[in-house]
C-alpha cells in the first residue's frame, strides 16, 4: 500500500505553550486513519499543520512525495489535499448547489469572477460545475435539497454539504474535523457509511473525532495523543485494550501491565 502522508515527528508551539511534540504518523492512499485523544490533546493542531493553515515549527510533512514546506496555503486543493472545519463554513444565502460550486473554481480556468461574464468557455465550466456538484449532493445524499437555500438546512444536512463541497478538488485526502459534532445517532450512522463510500471510491481520510463509537466502527487505523504528544497508535482493537489510552480518556494513572 503506497504511503501518501508522512508526518515526521512535527511539533508546534505557540509562545511558550507547547501544543504538539514530536507526533509522527501515516496514511497510506485510499485508507481511513482516525486521530483522536482527550480536548486540549493537540488534534486540531496537528490536522491545522497537515492542511496548512500554519507551519510545524520543526519536523516536516510529506504528501505524495512532496515535501509540503514547499507549499502555500490555496495550493494545498491542487496538491490533493481538502477538508472541512469543526465549525460550518457556508454561503448561508446562496443555495446548496451553489455552495458545492464554489468548491470547483480553483479547478476552472475561468474562476469565480469569470464565469460571471458569460463567455463560451465560462458557460461550459458552469455546466460542468453545476453537473458534478448535483453528482456530490447526490453521493452524499442530499441532492433532493440542491435548490433550497442554504441557510435552511438542518445542522446534519450542513454537515454533509461540507463535505460535498471539499470532495469537489477531487482530494487524494480528505481531512475532517470532528464531523459527527452535534449529529445525533441516525445522522452519525449515515455519515460513518458515507465515508465508507468515499474510501470505496479511492480517497483517503484523516479523521478527528470524539464519537468513539464511529471511529471504531469506520477506522483502519487510530493514532492517539495526549497533551500533544502520541501515546499510542494501531488498529481499533489494539487501541481498545490499549492502558495508556484507557489511563489518558478516564484520568487515571497508568495501569502497569
Amino acid at each position: 500500500m503506497d504511503r501518501l502522508l508522512h508526518v515526521n515527528t512535527i511539533s508546534k508551539s505557540f509562545g511558550g505553550v507547547q501544543a504538539v511534540n514530536n507526533v509522527e504518523f501515516h496514511v497510506h492512499a485510499g485508507e481511513i486513519v482516525a486521530l483522536i485523544g482527550p480536548n486540549g490533546a493537540g488534534k486540531s493542531t496537528v490536522l491545522n499543520m497537515v492542511s496548512g493553515v500554519f507551519p510545524p515549527s520543526s519536523g516536516e510533512i510529506r504528501f505524495d512525495n512532496r515535501f509540503m514546506s514547499t507549499v502555500r496555503g490555496h495550493q494545498y486543493a491542487a496538491a490533493g489535499i481538502s477538508r472541512t472545519f469543526q465549525n460550518l463554513q457556508v454561503f448561508d444565502d446562496m443555495t446548496v448547489l451553489e455552495n458545492v460550486m464554489v468548491g470547483f473554481h480553483s479547478r476552472t480556468r475561468s474562476g469565480l469572477f469569470g464565469c460571471g461574464l458569460g463567455s463560451g468557455r465560462s458557460r461550459r465550466e458552469e455546466k460542468f460545475m453545476r453537473e458534478q456538484s448535483y453528482r456530490l449532493l447526490k453521493q452524499v445524499g442530499i441532492a433532493e435539497l440542491a435548490e433550497k437555500t442554504a441557510g435552511n438546512l438542518p445542522y446534519g444536512k450542513l454537515r454533509l454539504l461540507e463535505i460535498a463541497r471539499a470532495m469537489a478538488v477531487e482530494p487524494k485526502l480528505l481531512l475532517l474535523d470532528e464531523p459527527a459534532a452535534g449529529l445525533n445517532h441516525t445522522e452519525t450512522a449515515e455519515l460513518s457509511l458515507l465515508f465508507k463510500r468515499i474510501q470505496a471510491a479511492g480517497t483517503a481520510i484523516l479523521l478527528v473525532e470524539h464519537d468513539m463509537d464511529m471511529v471504531m466502527n469506520v477506522a483502519d487505523r487510530i493514532v492517539v495523543l495526549d497533551q500533544g504528544e502520541k501515546i499510542a497508535e494501531g488498529i481499533p482493537e489494539e487501541i481498545q485494550q490499549n492502558p495508556k489510552v484507557i489511563a489518558a480518556y478516564l484520568g487515571q494513572e497508568e495501569v502497569a501491565v
